[in-house]
């Protein structure tokens, strides 16, 4: 039986979508070769595979709905209080029960950046402001004029999707200490802040107990490669407005085979060192690669590179013709049909994608 196709109302505002790309060419979703998810090259580690089988084996059970054991071996990775932790099934889920739980009226989002903060206010009916990063795609000290009076809601992403630059520390206080004075919640998406070897320089965890309008958003999903289990976790001070968010969603929103894996993640001791080591050489392999190719990438530092291929409009479906998936960027706002996507992953398909990229150029030269 033909699967059916995609609808206008089902396209993706993600990557990641092999099963969609399959059906656009002849290969199958295992012979894609998917650049457009910024997943760990590494893979999962075994430990959380073996994690998750246990889970499965306790699943004939209802899961632990507050999350006990994972958010207490959470609190001693994070330095937090377990009270101060709210798990949820990835972090799109938290986004969206954050904003159904606060129901803000004027909300604050960056641009470009990831899609969802957008997409959920949409659906709580919330008038959007954007702050449009200028050319150099870096948050600057005006975005603080940005934050009006009636602005109830501020989205942040450090590093930021789709370009994985950093904002510093220093400004980010002053954010906090503007929205603090004008009653403003601040939700800080620091997901892929796992990938950043200065982790510790840019997280504003130690922030939390002075400002009980900040929320922290964090994820398992990227750094250990489980994306289709769904894992991430909320920080924040203002307890009460944890609470407002759990019963934003249905109560068992984290799998048992989930909540094993969070566990058996907090164990890897090395994981993180072993995917900085690659994740740096390959990222700066493919940022060299792409620049000599006349290409303007921003120099981000996460896991992922995001680039603008002028003229270039068929590089998408160029590369996919040859069964490489990248992450087009046309729907982030501010980005255009000429900027890209693409993960760092590992040598051997690293080298398969500069050569892809160099094959299209050539041909378009020729």
């Amino acid at each position: 039986m033909k699967p059916p196709q995609q609808t206008g109302s089902q396209q993706p505002i993600h990557g990641g979508d092999r099963y969609g790309a399959s059906l656009q060419t002849p290969f199958s979703q295992e012979e894609l070769l998917d650049f457009s998810a910024n997943i760990n090259p590494l893979g999962m580690p075994k430990s959380i595979k073996e994690a998750i089988l246990k889970g499965l084996s306790s699943s004939a059970h209802y899961p632990d709905p507050f999350c006990r054991r994972l958010r207490a071996e959470l609190a001693k990775k994070e330095g937090v209080e377990a009270e101060n932790i709210l798990c949820g099934n990835g972090g799109a889920d938290l986004i969206y029960r954050l904003v159904y739980a606060l129901k803000p009226k004027h909300a604050l989002v960056t641009a470009p950046t990831f899609a969802e903060y957008e997409e959920a206010l949409h659906q709580a009916g919330a008038q959007i402001r954007h702050y449009m990063l200028p050319k150099s795609m870096k948050l600057e000290k005006d975005c603080l004029q940005a934050i009006a009076d009636d602005t109830d809601l501020l989205f942040i992403c450090n590093p930021n999707n789709p370009t994985g630059l950093l904002t510093g520390r220093q400004l980010l206080l002053e954010i906090l200490e503007k929205a603090k004075t004008q009653k403003t919640y601040v939700c800080i998406d620091e997901c892929f802040l796992d990938f950043v070897r200065e982790k510790e320089a840019y997280t504003i965890t130690g922030a939390l107990a002075a400002f009980p309008n900040l929320l922290i958003l964090k994820s398992f999903t990227k750094l250990y490669a489980m994306p289709g289990l769904r894992l991430g976790y909320i920080l924040s001070q203002n307890q009460a407005l944890l609470e407002r968010i759990r019963k934003a969603g249905q109560p068992w929103s984290v799998s048992e085979p989930a909540q094993q894996a969070g566990i058996a993640a907090l164990t890897e001791t090395d994981f993180r060192e072993r995917t900085l080591t690659l994740v740096e050489a390959e990222r700066e392999r493919l940022e060299t690669a792409l620049t000599k190719l006349g290409l303007d990438v921003w120099p981000g530092k996460a896991n992922y590179l995001c680039f603008r291929a002028p003229g270039e409009t068929a590089l998408y479906e160029k590369l996919l013709e040859k069964g490489i998936l990248i992450r087009r960027c046309q729907n982030y706002n501010g980005l255009t049909k000429e900027d890209y996507r693409i993960a760092v992953r590992t040598p051997e398909e690293n080298s398969r994608l500069i050569q892809a990229i160099n094959e299209v150029f050539t041909n378009e030269k020729a």
